[in-house]
């Protein structure tokens, strides 16, 4: 059975949806059975390649005081540390993501994917030096097992494995996605957004029990309602 998730390193919920998942595949029966594949997704394609600070960020998307946008934050904050997940609760930065996205899939052709994912995650979202700071991809992708020399020149040819980027998104489109996490389970049940780890339980036991063709049935909602979700307009703020 095969897992594909559509996110973006700029989505907090992404991060902790992970999380929720792998907590709930670790448990799964038939987990050795399960292919992970990782898909792109930006939240921003317009976002500029300069990293900006995340709080008048999410002030801007909300239209929120900044004292606003520092609370939401840090209920982010709170949701992932709940989850075991570091999360630096000032300071963090955000930026245009499709150099990350295209680097994933140079990681996926040598077998470092999920390593580098979890490098790129933990440097935008617990480490106080930027994900997005200069020379700071070709360092996670060491990080991550990759070769430097080579992760080097991916991200100096800005079409290297643009189109597989591209091609993910627009993979996502049609299958309806308006915001990410985002967890298709055999092209067939669709997880919308950061659900609790019993939901993805649930959601991979159904999909494991009905391994028959059927159109693509979205579990969550339509990621506008009841969701932890990152879309166009910004990242859900937890509910008190």
């Amino acid at each position: 059975m095969r897992v594909e998730i559509w996110s973006d390193i700029n989505c907090p919920w992404c991060y902790i949806g992970k999380a929720r998942f792998e907590r709930a595949l670790e448990r799964f029966p038939h987990r050795e059975a399960v292919e992970v594949v990782h898909r792109s997704f930006e939240l921003d394609p317009r976002a500029p390649q300069e990293a900006r600070p995340v709080v008048p960020l999410i002030a801007a998307k909300y239209g929120l005081g900044l004292e606003q946008a520092e609370a939401a934050e840090q209920r982010i904050a709170d949701n992932a540390e709940a989850e075991g997940l570091a999360y630096l609760r000032s300071g963090r930065d955000a930026a245009n993501s499709f150099d990350m996205h295209r680097l994933l899939h140079f990681a996926a052709e040598h077998g470092r994917q999920a390593e580098l994912l979890d490098a790129l995650y933990r440097a935008n979202f617990a480490e106080e030096r930027s994900a997005f700071a200069p020379g700071r991809l070709a360092e996670l992708a060491v990080e991550a097992g990759l070769d430097g020399a080579e992760a080097a020149r991916v991200l100096a040819d800005p079409d290297a494995y643009a189109e597989a980027v591209r091609e993910d998104e627009a993979t996502a489109s049609a299958m309806g996605a308006t915001g990410v996490p985002f967890f298709v389970l055999d092209r067939r049940l669709g997880v919308s957004g950061a659900q609790p780890t019993e939901t993805f339980t649930a959601a991979l036991e159904q999909a494991w029990d009905s391994r028959t063709v059927v159109p693509l049935v979205t579990v969550g909602g339509d990621g506008g309602g009841d969701t932890d979700a990152c879309g166009p307009e910004g990242c859900e703020v937890p509910r008190r």
